[in-house]
């Protein structure tokens, strides 16, 4: 048996040009999460969107240099906040990303519209979805994008999330092969259950909207029997 494979999310770290974001230092915060990430142990790094929260080219540019600790092995994802086309400049290897970890794919999906906060998924996204699952040869598998896929059950304005949830789970439900979702967005750790799929929402690296003070970032381990397990570690 071999030894599980972890990999660590994080998310909305909301870089601009200015370090007041939201009133706080969103530069010195994704730098202590990332001081951090550096003294675990993960074989892999999911940044699922919102890096940015103008989008301007600088901010990608600090941002790649605070992430420069990090394991080399990463998958970027774009938010509502990001531009498209400079976050690929910046990050033109990394961006939405699939890997696999011993018996496990992490596949990334982009959940964002133009010109809106909240996120849809069109037909051919979904049958995307559809081929690339089918194709794994992964015997479980991990789906990443930006936005909540069900209800906070908090304070959190569920019309931000993904207007089409259902399209989404109608899409994976053939699938026992997928056995977690996750996202950020929300600004909030949280976890749910959908039949036997396991739903894991992130904290943000700058500031929550739903939950303590502090900063935060998820880190899961995969086994070998298609168990996913997931730690919010909070700073």
């Amino acid at each position: 048996m071999s030894m599980p494979k972890s990999f660590i999310q994080i998310s909305d770290s909301h870089i601009d040009d200015e370090k007041l974001v939201m009133g706080v230092d969103s530069q010195a915060n994704l730098a202590s999460v990332v001081e951090h990430i550096s003294k675990q142990s993960y074989d892999a790094l999911v940044v699922s969107g919102d890096l940015s929260h103008n989008g301007t080219m600088s901010s990608y540019i600090q941002i790649k240099e605070i992430l420069k600790p990090l394991n080399n092995n990463a998958s970027i994802l774009p938010g509502n906040h990001d531009n498209k086309s400079n976050l690929s400049k910046i990050f033109s290897n990394s961006l939405l990303c699939n890997f696999q970890l011993n018996d496990w794919e992490i596949i990334t999906i982009d959940s964002v519209q133009n010109e809106k906060v909240s996120g849809r998924l069109s037909n051919q996204q979904l049958q995307t979805l559809t081929d690339e699952i089918k194709l794994s040869s992964a015997k479980y598998i991990v789906l990443c994008l930006h936005h909540p896929v069900v209800p906070m059950q908090s304070s959190w304005n569920d019309d931000l999330s993904l207007e089409n949830p259902e399209d989404f789970f109608d899409t994976i439900s053939q699938f026992p092969k997928v056995r977690a979702v996750i996202w950020g967005h929300a600004h909030q750790s949280s976890e749910f259950n959908r039949d036997s799929i396991k739903l894991f929402s992130c904290p943000s690296t700058a500031v929550q909207f739903c939950g303590p003070s502090s900063i935060g970032y998820n880190h899961y381990t995969l086994h070998d029997n298609g168990e996913i397990n997931c730690k919010t570690r909070w700073l």
